[in-house]
């Protein structure tokens, strides 16, 4: 066995294994760890098959972003998640049913997909010494420049609306105000108060 199918093997498995665990556990910080350690297992057989950005991207985005939000967000929040799950059973029903017109349409796509003529395997045609976060780079900062730069707009806009949904000003809290600290004066600033000699103020 070479050194490659080993490290696919062992990836695999704890991906497949902490997979399982994300929905079997009944702690749900335990859970969202779970979910990390797939991720990470999972950007090891991205980079075993040469697709290096992708592991960055599971890395740096699902794993330092989403999944470390959602691990927050659940030890903050402290949700009783006992309470949630008891009417669990009720809605089982509609919950298989769901699943398996889900798992007939996955069947139904993977069962008729082909690729069209004239298409390779290939999205990107492989070119020597360079990587595959090149290529994507290149392709991505000159074809489709003006869709990434909307994309980009519409995440903006999207955490300005984000931040002005969930600020709120309370009116007694004292502020701030860089422009009237600026404007004191020596005389507006000190008060000198002169004591007598034996008596306080």
């Amino acid at each position: 066995m070479s050194l490659a199918a080993l490290f696919f093997y062992l990836f695999a498995a704890v991906a497949v294994a902490s997979a399982f665990m994300v929905i079997a556990s009944r702690n749900p910080v335990h859970s969202v760890l779970f979910l990390i350690l797939t991720f990470v297992n999972a950007a090891g057989l991205f980079i075993l098959i040469g697709a290096e950005f992708l592991a960055m991207l599971l890395v740096v985005v699902y794993v330092g972003a989403v999944a470390v939000l959602f691990l927050f967000v659940v030890m903050m929040l402290d949700v009783d998640f006992v309470e949630l799950r008891q009417g669990f059973l009720q809605y089982l029903p509609v919950g298989a049913l769901v699943g398996l017109v889900f798992l007939a349409e996955l069947v139904l796509v993977f069962g008729s997909w082909t690729f069209g003529e004239g298409v390779t395997g290939a999205v990107l045609p492989a070119a020597a010494g360079v990587s595959n976060t090149v290529q994507i780079g290149r392709v991505l900062y000159t074809d489709y420049v003006y869709f990434f730069q909307a994309a980009g707009l519409v995440l903006l806009v999207a955490m300005i609306g984000a931040i002005v949904l969930t600020l709120r000003h309370k009116t007694n809290v004292k502020r701030q105000s860089i422009p009237v600290q600026n404007a004191r004066t020596k005389a507006a600033a000190i008060d000198v108060v002169k004591v007598p000699s034996g008596k306080g103020l």
